[in-house]
């Protein structure tokens, strides 16, 4: 059974009216943000279920784009956002889709950056502001963003999981969860691996001169 804490009982800090429509919405969009990295210059919403159906009414659009700006879900600028990407020159377009077998609560987030690189996330807002991812650029990943996380793509090689775990242990960081993802043996692999305490940036940079390492994201808990 799931250890239920006072968040899931009184729900989160934020700008309303929906937890799950506003506060979770944000959550995901500020992951995908980090996720996706660099300059971003237009984003894709596509929106499955509930979030196609409410998405104005309950302001969820407005609480994507404040993620996409890395705001939190309290953040009294959360109202302004669309006008806060256009000042950045952030073109933004929200699409009602069917996402298939998901969460009704379902967004994917199609993120073009200025270098021209584009990124897809996919995740759910699960309720009480609460929030899982479950797909990056196709591949199949899950973690809640509740601690902090390590994402990387590796080359499937073995001894790449030890090189990570070992450095965390030198510096006496415990692994609450890891889960190891591969579409095909010998080529690449995504892990997404959640820790008990923040990453260090000395514990980052370790990790980033890992050889067989193509990309790494660190989240800190999105609150």
């Amino acid at each position: 059974m799931r250890d239920y804490g006072v968040f899931d009982i009184l729900g989160p800090i934020m700008i309303g009216p929906s937890s799950s429509h506003t506060a979770g919405a944000a959550r995901l969009a500020k992951v995908a943000s980090i996720i996706a990295g660099g300059k971003i210059i237009k984003v894709e919403f596509l929106l499955h279920g509930s979030f196609a159906q409410t998405y104005k009414g309950h302001g969820t659009d407005k609480a994507l784009v404040a993620g996409i700006l890395n705001m939190d879900p309290w953040d009294e600028d959360l109202k302004r956002s669309f006008d806060i990407a256009a000042e950045k020159g952030i073109e933004i377009k929200f699409i009602e889709t069917d996402l298939g077998d998901v969460h009704p609560n379902t967004v994917k987030f199609i993120i073009t950056k200025e270098d021209g690189y584009i990124t897809e996330v996919t995740g759910s807002s699960i309720g009480g502001g609460n929030i899982l991812v479950f797909n990056i650029d196709g591949q199949n990943v899950e973690f809640t963003g509740e601690r902090p996380t390590i994402l990387t793509q590796h080359k499937d090689l073995p001894g790449v999981i030890s090189k990570i775990s070992s450095i965390l242990y030198e510096n006496n960081i415990n692994i609450a969860n890891m889960r190891v993802y591969r579409s095909d043996k010998g080529k690449m692999a995504t892990m997404a691996l959640e820790t008990d305490s923040l990453i260090s940036e000395n514990v980052m940079s370790r990790i980033k001169q890992i050889e067989e390492i193509e990309n790494v994201k660190f989240i800190n808990p999105i609150i």
